[in-house]
């Protein structure tokens, strides 16, 4: 039976060592009076606790049994509606809230942390709470104060939860073709009729009221994506004193039956004249909603990380084990007839590349979390809009990239099962099976790499693309850089393809939607370069405090620049090879 422990020594270089948290978050005034090192660190060990004792015995069986649709109604799994209980008693979906409707005001760089070990140990449950708290970040922002008062304390408690109401069944990625209606009702409320689809969450047996965060027209509405607003829709009313009155116009016509995540509820939601209160300014709906799309997209690319993540650990943990065959070096075990299968080569390859991709998407993801805080809480205007500008061009490749090698990494720890891989006992096949959907949800990985290309860096006329190529190559040329000239060489290429493709993209705009894919992947293993870098050097200067880590940290960056590093080559030729071939053939012949 497959186990999972929190990799909080690894967390904990990353957080205060790599990044130095504890020092930013006494410059930063809004969050030094609710967070400090020494509770950060007592909140990792509390979140390892909950996941490792409270959330993975529940996996398996939970995917087993699967979220039920019965009579309108969803059935979540036995042991689902307990946990939760206990999960919100903790704080755990206020974590990040605003302290000032009863949130804890925790900062993002230790929030990241918290819900990859959520995703390792149960991504089905994970969900129920990180759509409740990107709900909460959108209410937030954009809610008029009567509704945040009403509505957030409840959230934040985890009584009451969260969804996201967007697509619908001839409105996916185009969210500009959206039929559900929003009629005035003469009173400061609207009735809201249409109906969406995959709504994770939309309804369930863990909270006495759902908030949903819906899509929908105005009377006056312009056609396309501009002429959308947001609305805030209960599943059961709220009377004025806070308590709960009748149930809303709204109801689940059913649940998917999908490959993945059994045991999260992908509900057809239905609004039949629903009670709703607009969010933020009529028509400007999208804008508001992308507050939290981009939440849920960084949190998204996490599940990536936190699969795989559970798959290393089971993978090395056999690989340890399994007695198959000899090294083909000299035996290290004298007079058996086999030895542990980590011994051998392409194990090794599969092991340190999950180990590799692993950590260093992990220290991306702080790093992430790092600019959000700083546009969030930074005194200094200048460094906010820094910081901004980075998180809109981070945020596609977190969840393209992690969750693009995350699977890789999955079908890695699954082939180092072997056989044993594909059956059901062992657990990895249902990590393959519960990542696979991170590529798909919250906006398929093709258009974040469509997003990344085509807006956050040629839309940008490439200033905060080469702002953060620049820091990579200043510190390639520092003295304290272990893999200087590799990662100086990285860098450059990915500059100079760059500038490269917003030359050709004026002649030929197919080139931007044919070469997005591999300019996200390219992208990602330069910042990870830089990011191993930056560890190894660390790692170096650490040695004699605790020599096994800081030695497996300087192996695995070896791992990195020598096998992994090289494929921004091919994905450069790719790239500059151009987008011909893929135009050559008509498409009723491809």
């Amino acid at each position: 039976m497959p186990a999972y422990q929190a990799p909080l020594r690894d967390m904990r270089f990353v957080l205060n060592e790599l990044f130095d948290a504890p020092r930013l978050w006494a410059e930063l005034p809004e969050l030094a009076q609710h967070i400090d090192g020494e509770t950060a660190d007592a909140i990792l060990e509390q979140a390892a606790s909950i996941s490792a004792d409270l959330l993975a015995p529940l996996n398996r069986s939970g995917d087993e049994e699967g979220a039920a649709w019965v009579d309108g109604q969803v059935r979540t799994p036995a042991g689902f509606r307990d946990a939760y209980v206990t999960y919100s008693q903790g704080g755990w979906v206020g974590l990040s809230g605003n302290p000032q409707h009863g949130g804890l005001g925790a900062p993002k760089m230790l929030s990241v942390l918290v819900e990859e070990m959520l995703y390792a140990a149960n991504s089905s449950f994970a969900l129920y709470s990180v759509l409740s708290s990107g709900a909460c970040l959108a209410i937030d922002a954009h809610a008029a104060e009567a509704l945040k008062a009403r509505y957030l304390p409840a959230m934040y408690e985890g009584r009451w939860a969260g969804s996201m109401c967007l697509t619908e069944a001839q409105a996916g990625t185009d969210l500009g073709l959206l039929r559900t209606r929003a009629q005035p009702a003469g009173d400061g409320t609207y009735r809201i009729t249409g109906s969406k689809i995959f709504i994770t969450g939309g309804e369930q047996d863990l909270t006495e009221n759902i908030i949903h965060l819906v899509l929908a027209r105005l009377p006056d509405a312009a056609p396309g994506a501009k002429g959308i607003s947001l609305f805030l829709v209960p599943k059961v009313l709220v009377n004025a004193d806070g308590s709960l009155g009748a149930r809303n116009a709204l109801s689940c016509g059913s649940i998917e039956h999908k490959m993945g995540i059994k045991a999260s509820a992908t509900c057809v939601m239905n609004f039949d004249g629903a009670s709703g209160w607009l969010v933020g300014e009529p028509h400007r709906g999208l804008a508001a909603m992308f507050t939290m799309m981009n939440y849920e997209r960084l949190s998204i690319g996490i599940q990536g990380l936190g699969c795989a993540e559970a798959s290393l650990q089971n993978a090395r943990a056999y690989a340890r084990e399994r007695l198959q065959g000899r090294a083909p070096h000299a035996a290290t075990h004298i007079g058996n007839t086999a030895e542990p299968i980590i011994v051998h080569g392409d194990v090794r390859r599969m092991l340190l590349g999950m180990k590799a991709m692993t950590e260093g998407g992990r220290a991306f993801a702080v790093y992430v979390a790092r600019q959000l805080d700083l546009a969030r809480y930074s005194p200094a205007p200048e460094q906010r809009s820094r910081a901004a500008a980075r998180v809109a061009l981070f945020t596609p490749v977190a969840k393209a990239f992690f969750t693009d090698t995350g699977l890789e990494s999955c079908i890695q720890g699954q082939q180092v099962f072997g056989g044993h891989g594909y059956i059901r006992e062992w657990g990895q096949e249902q990590l393959v099976r519960d990542v696979r959907i991170a590529q798909i949800y919250e906006g398929t990985n093709g258009v974040q790499a469509l997003d990344l290309l085509g807006r956050k860096v040629l839309g940008d006329d490439c200033q905060t693309l080469d702002s953060h190529v620049q820091e990579i190559l200043d510190y390639a040329e520092s003295e304290g850089c272990l893999y200087g000239p590799a990662l100086r060489s990285a860098a450059q290429r990915l500059l100079d393809l760059t500038h490269w493709l917003r030359r050709e993209a004026v002649e030929r705009p197919e080139m931007v939607s044919s070469s997005c894919v591999e300019y996200l992947h390219l992208f990602g293993y330069v910042t990870y370069a830089w990011l191993w870098a930056q560890m190894a050097e660390m790692a170096q200067h650490s040695l004699e405090n605790d020599e096994p880590f800081y030695a497996s940290k300087l192996a695995t960056a070896q791992f990195f620049y020598a096998r992994l590093l090289p494929r921004v080559e091919s994905l450069d030729a790719c790239i500059r090879n151009g987008s011909e071939s893929l135009y050559s053939l008509q498409g009723a012949h491809i």
